[in-house]
């Protein structure tokens, strides 16, 4: 069997992309509730509401505005 430093050597020596992908692969394989439908659902669900904004049909603001409706709902729910 070959040493964790010889793969990590030979990772090191590919393409950034690819580097990526593998860190992604390793991470999945640590995480003992990774479920690939799942994750599969979330990705579309991304790309989907990515491609709502580019098409301008998303309802969006900026970022204090985010916040201000976030604290304003944490308030209203505390009462």
């Amino acid at each position: 069997m070959r040493s964790s430093d010889s793969v990590a050597q030979e990772a090191l020596a590919l393409p950034a992309r690819e580097r990526a992908a593998l860190v992604l692969h390793l991470a999945e394989s640590l995480d003992e509730d990774y479920d690939a439908d799942t994750e599969s659902a979330w990705a579309n669900e991304v790309a989907e509401r990515l491609g709502a904004v580019a098409r301008g049909e998303a309802n969006t603001c900026d970022a204090a505005q985010a916040l201000a409706d976030a604290r304003a709902h944490v308030a209203r729910c505390r009462g």
